[in-house]
């Protein structure tokens, strides 16, 4: 087959069809023609060639070049076919130089069955990564909306879905509940991730994504659509429960009964979608005890204690109450633990009487051991609201002497018997550190106290280099979600109630020491963060 004057025209007309039919670029077509025919040509004139093929795009006239580089003088001729030396190169070029390119028009060749077949396996190869390519672009723009499909068939769980220009999967484990679906069956999912891959875009969808719900009701609640209402947060049971939290930004618009609609119509449209998975809808709030306490509807709450460093909060409720705010195997707590991001504890009124009395014993029990106090005058201090040594030691004499029968002198000998056992306390901890080992450059250092130190050494912090290592939450302890469940981190120096950001100068502190941080790029961070600091204050007041 040869390229003439006959068939050009056909080169560009057959490109065009691939093109719409494939729904890609034109141009991507006539770049692989243009490379299936210098493949061709290479076979023909030899493989050591540089053969470039270009298609004209108005004419369809295709021109055979063969390239060949120019290499310096300290070069060596390493293929004959496409390189030049300068002196080779004078005969084409008037003043030649290394890099420069000499091109030769040649004949066209003409294509026997074997060259023709490879020519359409490479324009094939290349059409079929363009329409992937363009399936992934157009899937990977639609992540995190809802499309419609059509089942075509189920393998071991999973669901092969026909989405119009390529197929998804829903996993298993992504679909409602026992969900079954039969060939032909309508199905509506969410786009979870698309991924590239060499055998083309992989679309993995879900119905159980907490997002999906939220997308169900965008399209049912043309106020949240609209921005007016807006979705906080969303947890799921999937199949079972959900619970979401709205709030709207129009304050003579209710963000529950836009949601709710007209005698549970709208709510009811999702309910159907979700196979009649129950929907609380609450209203969010800034107060996260207040939301918290929303979300647990229906049960009734008595009292709230939050722990934001530790984002723990407990609940307590009446004894009749338990069982509703628990829910059917927790259900009611998990999914409000989810939708506020906290780990709720909930007890009833009694527990907490219990536990509030069992801690008032035991701090009453270290003042009665280590100031020498009878139990009446140890529960006065804790009445007052003292809980530690430390406290009753530093505090001004003015907070002791409000309490009844505490006069000047009583209160400096208390100070003085607390400063007497956390002195004492403190050396022995010391004498303890350094016969683990502990370095004068760890004991030295400003911030850490005896029992620190001691601590540390019994986890084989016993250098400054030692501490500068060690990461804040290593120190002040933390959370790490495993498995989508919160799982406690303890930290070394947690028992002190070192917070995150007190763990973090520490650090910061040390490595300032030991000269591994500049002290000036740290000043310059600070400046930098209170300068947007400030610039959004601006923007708000603005």
């Amino acid at each position: 087959m040869a390229i003439t004057s006959a068939n050009q025209l056909e080169l560009l007309q057959t490109a065009e069809a691939v093109a719409r039919e494939k729904m890609i670029d034109p141009g991507l077509v006539v770049e692989a023609m243009e490379e299936s025919l210098a493949r061709a040509a290479k076979s023909r004139y030899g493989s050591e060639m540089d053969i470039r093929v270009s298609i004209d795009r108005k004419t369809g006239k295709a021109t055979f070049t063969r390239v060949r580089t120019v290499i310096g003088e300290d070069e060596e001729l390493e293929n004959y076919q496409s390189q030049l030396t300068v002196e080779q190169a004078k005969q084409y070029l008037d003043d030649p130089q290394p890099g420069d390119v000499i091109t030769d028009e040649v004949p066209p060749v003409e294509m026997g069955r074997i060259a023709a077949q490879s020519a359409k396996q490479v324009i094939l190869q290349k059409v079929r990564e363009a329409e992937r390519d363009r399936q992934f672009e157009e899937f990977q723009d639609r992540v995190g909306t809802i499309i419609n499909g059509v089942v075509k068939r189920e393998e071991y769980g999973n669901v092969i879905v026909d989405v119009g220009r390529g197929e998804a999967i829903l996993r298993r484990n992504e679909k409602i509940g026992r969900e079954s679906y039969r060939p032909n069956d309508r199905i509506r999912c969410y786009i979870k991730d698309v991924r590239r891959e060499p055998r083309g875009p992989q679309i993995f969808l879900s119905r159980t994504a907490p997002e999906f719900m939220a997308e169900l009701f965008k399209m049912e609640v043309p106020e949240i659509y609209d921005g007016i209402i807006e979705i906080k947060a969303v947890a799921r049971d999937p199949g079972s429960r959900a619970k979401i939290a709205v709030i709207s930004y129009d304050s003579s618009i209710d963000p529950v009964g836009a949601c709710v609609g007209m005698r549970g119509s709208r709510v009811q449209a999702v309910v159907n979608e979700l196979q009649g998975e129950k929907i609380d809808i609450i209203p969010w709030n800034e107060d996260q005890p207040t939301f918290l306490v929303n979300a647990l509807q229906p049960a009734e709450v008595s009292k709230v204690v939050l722990d934001e460093e530790a984002e723990r909060i407990e609940v307590v409720v009446p004894e009749e109450q338990l069982s509703l705010a628990i829910g059917r195997r927790g259900q009611n707590v998990r999914l409000a633990s989810q939708l506020t991001g906290l780990d709720i504890d909930i007890m009833t009124e009694e527990e907490e009487s219990q536990r509030r009395q069992a801690e008032f014993e035991e701090r009453t029990k270290l003042f009665v051991d280590t100031l020498d106090l009878d139990e009446f005058f140890a529960q006065l201090l804790v009445a007052e609201g003292f809980t530690t040594l430390e406290e009753v030691a530093y505090v001004e004499l003015d907070e002791l002497t409000v309490i009844d029968g505490v006069d000047e002198e009583t209160a400096e000998e208390l100070q003085a018997r607390a400063k007497d056992f956390i002195d004492e306390q403190n050396r022995k901890a010391l004498e303890h550190a350094r016969e683990l080992g502990v370095e004068d450059s760890l004991v030295g250092f400003e911030g850490l106290t005896p029992q620190m130190i001691e601590a540390l050494a019994l986890d084989d912090v016993k250098t400054l280099e030692d501490f500068a290592t060690c990461a804040d939450w290593e120190l002040a302890g933390g959370w790490t979600t495993v498995d989508g469940e919160r799982v406690k981190d303890d930290g070394l120096l947690e028992k002190f109630d070192v917070s995150l950001a007190e763990a973090q100068e520490l650090v910061m502190n040390a490595r300032v020491q030991l000269g591994w941080v500049d002290p000036a790029d740290l000043i310059s961070e600070a400046d930098e963060a209170e300068g947007e600091a400030a610039a959004e204050v601006q923007e708000v007041g603005a």
